[in-house]
């Protein structure tokens, strides 16, 4: 069984978003992706101060498996990326939801928001499988 706090946002591409106030947002790969990823090795963030369209791809995650996009949940530009993943990538593995944060994005359209999923809508997605 993973962790899925119920107090967050999810996407079906197995992000997690974190409402931190001000149309600010701290987005992160949840418990279910790093499992399946494996042994975190390596992430590129997304550019500093750019701008990102919902589903664009924004970040890299490289395990020793397997390389993933992580595309943005929410349309915005990025405030602040998570410089402890440059040396200790594999925070991700052990701490998803915590020290393992990817990025803080500050959103532009709060509709979008209403497409993001509950906790339990995603612990049903990654139980289908």
């Amino acid at each position: 069984m993973h962790n899925v706090p119920g107090e967050l946002k999810y996407t079906a591409t197995h992000t997690w978003v974190e409402e931190l106030g001000e149309n600010k947002y701290r987005v992160g790969i949840t418990d279910f992706a790093q499992d399946e990823l494996g042994d975190i090795v390596f992430v590129e963030p997304p550019e500093l101060n750019r701008e990102y369209s919902q589903s664009d791809e924004c970040a890299v995650v490289e395990s020793v498996k397997s390389t993933s996009d992580i595309y943005c949940p929410l349309s915005g530009t990025i405030l602040e990326i998570n410089e402890l993943l440059e040396d200790s990538p594999e925070t991700i593995n052990s701490e998803p939801y915590n020290e393992g944060w990817v990025f803080i994005i500050h959103a532009v359209d709060n509709s979008e928001l209403e497409e993001l999923i509950n906790a339990e809508t995603y612990s049903e997605l990654t139980e289908e499988g």
